[in-house]
């Protein structure tokens, strides 16, 4: 399988994973919350914050899915390294808040790097592409 290929499942997956994950925190927010990792949620009404979560996730799927869909690999490599900061963010808060250290590695330590990982191999996909030399403009006679 070329490196392309792989590099186009892993990000399709990416993508799914983000929005099935972004999708069921907007319609069932307590369903998700509990694998987040965090020790305890707070009392009240905390749906909204969820919903939050969820939003920002299915966000950051969609302009993954915009770049694969419409070609643009380099872009989609770039995009794949900067949202990866969002699940090592994730990570960040579980940890800050004593929750489940397994969770924030073993999820969004892991997501997160695999992420980074995928977006490294679209660059280096690309790279050839991006370093070629432009063909030359055609002179007027």
């Amino acid at each position: 399988m070329s490196l392309k290929k792989v590099n186009t499942v892993l990000a399709a997956t990416f993508i799914l994973f983000i929005l099935w994950f972004g999708t069921e925190y907007i319609l069932s927010p307590q369903t998700p919350a509990p694998g987040y990792g965090l020790p305890s949620w707070p009392p009240g009404d905390g749906d909204g914050f969820l919903v939050v979560k969820g939003i920002r996730d299915v966000v950051l799927a969609l302009v993954l899915g915009v770049l694969l869909v419409t070609g643009h690999r380099r872009a989609l490599g770039w995009v794949l390294l900067v949202e990866a900061f969002a699940a090592y963010g994730d990570m960040a808060n579980v940890l800050a808040h004593h929750g489940s250290v397994a969770t924030a590695l073993g999820v969004h330590c892991l997501t997160a790097t695999l992420m980074m990982l995928n977006g490294l191999l679209i660059l280096r996909e690309t790279r050839r592409a991006a370093t070629a030399p432009a063909t030359p403009a055609l002179q007027p006679a």
